[in-house]
């Protein structure tokens, strides 16, 4: 099958009136890409995230603590904001963010929960939002230091003790 403008299927952002009627978007594959190779929507009627704050400092926490923070944006777009997706730079971070559209100067909230256990020292985490936008990625980062807990230390200390024991009484 060739390719040839006759073929092309028709790519329309659906205005904020639309996307008001619309009930529960859950399937990502309705996310329209504003921009594709044949054609787009104008940079300034595209979908734009604005955060209040792009990075929050936890300060200084005890390992195995849990930080839980909320990013608020706004759409300072003129067209519906739509979030497929936000992922963490790894397990420990886990962001919540809304799942139907932000109409055209409508806010929003991501929730973004970072846990210690495991950690130490300096942490810069990444949150990568993926949506509507020109561009499609958006990153906020939450950063802190983890300090070592000192009933986990023990408890490794302990273990570690009792492992070395146990080898040098099989031997």
């Amino acid at each position: 099958m060739s390719c040839n403008s006759s073929e092309e299927i028709s790519k329309e952002v659906p205005s904020s009136d639309e996307v008001e009627r619309m009930e529960h978007i859950t399937n990502s594959s309705l996310i329209n890409n504003p921009i594709t190779a044949d054609d787009g929507i104008a940079i300034e009627n595209a979908a734009k995230i604005e955060f209040e704050e792009e990075v929050f400092d936890f300060g200084d926490i005890t390992e195995g603590d849990i930080v839980e923070h909320i990013f608020k944006f706004r759409n300072a777009g003129k067209n519906p904001l739509i979030i497929n997706h936000a992922k963490g730079s790894c397990g420990c971070t886990v962001p919540e963010w809304p799942r139907e559209p932000i109409i055209a100067g409508g806010e929003g909230q991501i929730k973004v929960k970072f846990n210690s256990k495991g950690k130490q020292g300096e942490q810069d985490k990444t949150i990568t939002v993926s949506a509507n936008t020109i561009p499609n990625k958006t990153t906020i980062r939450i950063v802190g230091g983890v300090e070592i807990n000192p009933e986990t230390e023990k408890k490794s200390k302990e273990e570690k003790e009792s492992r070395s024991k146990n080898s040098s009484n099989e031997s």
